[in-house]
């Protein structure tokens, strides 16, 4: 158990099915600032893709930018797609948080639901959650 109650989720099997992330990209949100509203550039929405980019190094992982998630008010946002899944938009993201989205990215992989697990997941990505969105093929009306 680590020191946030949560029993770290076992992504370790990853390694082994090269092909187990196929499926899940990150879209990182590339005209993001930064809590102080900067219009520096790069700006810090481009620095996260970047940091989640050198995170994936190696994975086979998608990373992809957009102009703008509409998601300003929470700052750094990111999303997390998987075909036939449900999809996550995070926000309150960090310039460094590109390992965490990555580390979100293992877990979805591996999940059998189509969910992204509880338990294990980085604590930017518990705290950060703004949506999630089900698939077309899972609506009712």
């Amino acid at each position: 158990m680590d020191r946030n109650g949560s029993f770290p989720a076992n992504i370790a099997d990853i390694s082994s099915d090269p092909d187990a992330l196929d499926g899940v990209t990150v879209i990182v949100c590339s005209s993001c600032r930064d809590q102080t509203g900067s219009d520096a550039h790069p700006r810090a929405g481009a620095l996260l893709a970047e940091d989640t980019r050198r995170a994936a190094s190696g994975e086979n992982i998608r990373i992809r930018t957009v102009e703008c998630l509409g998601n300003c008010k929470r700052r750094l946002s990111a999303a997390l797609l998987r075909d036939g899944c449900w999809s996550y938009v995070f926000g309150d993201l960090e310039r460094t948080s590109g390992a965490d989205l990555v580390a979100g990215a293992k877990l979805f992989a591996i999940s059998t639901d189509g969910l992204i697990p509880w338990r294990g997941r980085p604590d930017s990505l518990k705290r950060g959650l703004v949506a999630r969105i089900p698939p077309l093929d899972m609506l009712k009306d």
